[in-house]
């Protein structure tokens, strides 16, 4: 039997993004949840850092811990701030920080 883990997500994502400051990147993140079926991962962004387009997962939430971003396909955008969550389009996709950002990205490992 497997204990659950707590996680504090606003002391990780604001030492991520303390990180991310210092990383030429802009970028840092760790796993917070790891399962068979799911996986939680806390993404810090500094101002217009990038993950830069690609595939979408099978299923997934963004939940915009703190600061801003732009999650966006070829011909739609979406802007989020803290406090907001959103699923993932299930096409190629990117992720864009209009400001020092923190992310909570839950996806699923099989469809």
């Amino acid at each position: 039997m497997t204990t659950p883990k707590i996680t504090d997500l606003h002391e990780v994502a604001g030492r991520l993004l303390g990180e991310a400051q210092r990383a030429a990147s802009g970028r840092a993140a760790e796993t917070v949840v790891s399962g068979s079926v799911q996986r939680s991962t806390v993404i810090a962004l500094t101002t217009d850092a990038e993950m830069a387009e690609h595939d979408s997962p099978p299923a997934a939430l963004l939940h915009v811990i703190s600061g801003r971003v732009r999650m966006h396909t070829h011909d739609e955008e979406w802007v989020l701030g803290a406090g907001q969550v959103t699923s993932v389009p299930s096409r190629r996709h990117a992720l864009a920080a209009l400001e020092d950002s923190a992310v909570l990205l839950t996806v699923a490992l099989h469809g």
